[in-house]
């Protein structure tokens, strides 16, 4: 059989309930504050730009290191047979995108 509860202590439990139910009110008006929705938003945003940035160079990070892995010998000697035409390329590539540029000016 449960026990009567005195005034006092149906007093003591509203108020105690008044004090969880503001804490609770304070709460939710920090989380829907246009400030704090804001700033969330924000870190989220942030948060992906790092991982996307992150794996970005990780990719890069392998594709250079497969390409200079190519490049050299398993002893690191440099693969002459490679890098020559390799270069020539660049330089080509260069060398068109001078031309280029000089006769956009002129």
């Amino acid at each position: 059989m449960p026990e009567a509860r005195t005034p006092a202590q149906i007093e003591a439990d509203i108020v105690r309930r008044r004090e969880q139910l503001a804490e609770t009110l304070d709460e939710i008006g920090v989380r829907m504050h246009p400030k704090t929705i804001i700033g969330d938003a924000k870190a989220r945003v942030a948060s992906t730009v790092d991982q996307t940035a992150g794996r970005a160079f990780a990719t890069v990070n392998r594709i250079v290191t497969d390409l200079r892995d190519g490049l050299r010998h398993d002893d690191g000697a440099p693969r002459v047979d490679r890098i020559v035409p390799v270069a020539l390329v660049a330089v080509s590539l260069v060398g068109l995108i001078v031309v280029s540029a000089r006769r956009k000016r002129g």
